[in-house]
């Protein structure tokens, strides 16, 4: 789960976020922020999820480099760099590649990795907050700031409205999960 964190919570934040930010080299315990404003929730098909799967080679490399202005804004010309690259892959867009990595991500967030069976992303916070609790290696304050940001978590969940997406993303699991970048 811990290497599925970060381009999770990068697609999800920047499919949420009204002007675009960079969040790519955000750490992985991004995703226990709260969104700004609620995904927009869409009926996932196979083709949009193989579509991701593909996409995923060619953006998150360019996530990774991203540049910024001052206001940690992308620029027009990398913005169009995403369209192309989401483009390539039948996306109308690079928004259009977002939510569906929104979609993805928020069933991915409620799977419980050792099963690959959806059980919903509050049992698998619950079950990471215990981990965190029990885990004797962290230092206090970074305990107590992991469980800080995985309760924020806790009370930002939001139910998949499409149950379809469920039964897609579990179908590609592996996929997916091999997409996404490891984590250092």
């Amino acid at each position: 789960m811990a290497k599925l964190a970060r381009p999770l919570a990068v697609a999800f934040a920047l499919c949420c976020l009204a002007p675009l930010t960079l969040v790519a080299t955000a750490p992985a315990s991004a995703q226990a922020q709260p969104a700004a404003e609620s995904l927009k929730q869409i009926a996932l098909t196979d083709t949009q999820i193989q579509a991701y799967i593909a996409a995923a080679a060619d953006i998150d490399p360019l996530l990774d480099k991203a540049p910024q202005d001052d206001n940690g804004q992308f620029d027009a010309k990398f913005i169009g760099q995403l369209d192309a690259a989401a483009k390539k892959h039948q996306f109308a867009s690079f928004e259009e590649f977002q939510d569906v990595a929104g979609n993805i991500g928020l069933v991915m967030d409620g799977v419980d990795p050792q099963t690959k069976k959806y059980v919903g992303a509050d049992a698998v916070l619950k079950q990471q907050i215990a981990e965190v609790q029990a885990d004797a290696k962290m230092t206090a304050a970074d305990k107590k700031q992991a469980l800080t940001e995985l309760d924020e978590a806790l009370k930002a969940i939001e139910p998949v409205t499409n149950a379809g997406n469920i039964e897609l993303v579990i179908k590609y699991y592996d996929q997916l999960a091999a997409a996404q970048p490891s984590q250092d």
